[in-house]
């Protein structure tokens, strides 16, 4: 099927915060948006929400033409999506709810606009069901606040079209995302299935009195997450196995599976599981070396900690907070 790739016309379902989110991403990126949400009060809460965003939104730069006057706020769904060329739904995690919409956004759009969900965890064959054309429909599910974030996790439903996904990528990317192809529909995705686990155990330290809320943030904001902002967690465990790479990390740390530290059940540590995570981390390292990339780690932590410093001082927030 023709869908389009270069849009000129976003029109965003819902206006709370992940969907002003994506309308202040649109917006910076010089297309013309049209929104709706029946919700009281809606446009004068996302005009606010917008105007509160584009600062940061000029500090990272701005594209040609852009301004919060392209935006057009309107009282239907079929005026919001009759002109549209990618349609982002951001209505609440309801699936009854979804089904009705999207039937009602795909009979009005037109026939070559892509339809997509912020949902973050919903299937799409399940809401997408009674939707018209269900090719050119996907899940397009952003992390807060959108208009910041590159990740947008992208997937399909039974019936959607390949084209629709390699479009949907390349639409992302134009409005500079990094757009994350989730291979198979499965609740949560990627991104909040790994969220959720670290949620899950946090909730535990808490509720056993192990620590508090702060002392479980600064547990991540001052150790583990500074890496994880530029290097993730296979590539980072594969530098601590040393210049022996992941084999000797997991030979050596994957006993601890075994032990009950958290409240999660580990998978069994197979031998097929321990090839695929050394093939995809060796991937990952490609042709540098372990020293070259402990020194582009080290560099990356000294330009976290020195960006999140300045930041802190602009806002008036000590440096130990």
């Amino acid at each position: 099927m023709a869908v389009i790739v270069d849009i000129k016309t976003f029109a965003a379902i819902g206006a709370g915060v992940i969907g002003s989110g994506w309308v202040a991403r649109a917006l910076a990126h010089g297309l013309d948006v049209v929104a709706w949400d029946p919700a009281p009060g809606a446009e004068k809460q996302l005009r606010e929400n917008i105007a509160n965003a584009w600062p940061a939104l000029e500090r990272v730069g701005l594209a040609e033409g852009a301004t919060a006057d392209r935006l057009r706020f309107v009282d239907t769904i079929e005026a919001c999506v009759e002109q549209a060329d990618f349609i982002q739904e951001s209505a609440p995690e309801r699936e009854e709810l979804k089904l009705a919409l999207h039937e009602q956004i795909s009979r009005a759009a037109k026939p070559d606009a892509i339809i997509a969900s912020s949902t973050s965890g919903l299937l799409p064959s399940d809401f997408y069901a009674r939707a018209v054309n269900p090719q050119r429909c996907i899940v397009g599910h952003p992390f807060n606040p959108v208009y910041l974030l590159p990740l947008v996790e992208v997937l399909g439903g039974e019936r959607t079209a390949p084209a629709t996904i390699d479009a949907a990528m390349q639409i992302y990317r134009s409005l500079s995302m990094r757009p994350l192809l989730v291979r198979k529909e499965v609740p949560g995705f990627i991104a909040d299935r790994l969220l959720e686990a670290l949620w899950r155990e946090a909730l535990h330290l808490v509720n056993e009195g192990v620590a508090t809320t702060g002392e479980i943030d600064d547990a991540i904001r001052f150790g583990a997450g500074i890496r994880w902002s530029f290097m993730g967690t296979f590539l980072t465990y594969t530098l601590a196995g040393g210049d022996a790479g992941m084999r000797h990390f997991m030979q050596q740390f994957g006993p601890a599976l075994e032990l009950p530290w958290t409240k999660l059940v580990a998978p069994q540590l197979t031998d097929e599981l321990i090839d695929r995570v050394v093939d995809g981390t060796s991937d990952q390292v490609g042709s540098r070396s372990i020293k070259q990339l402990e020194r582009y780690r080290d560099d990356c932590i000294t330009s976290v900690l020195a960006a999140i410093g300045e930041a802190k001082a602009r806002h008036g927030i000590l440096s130990t907070e």
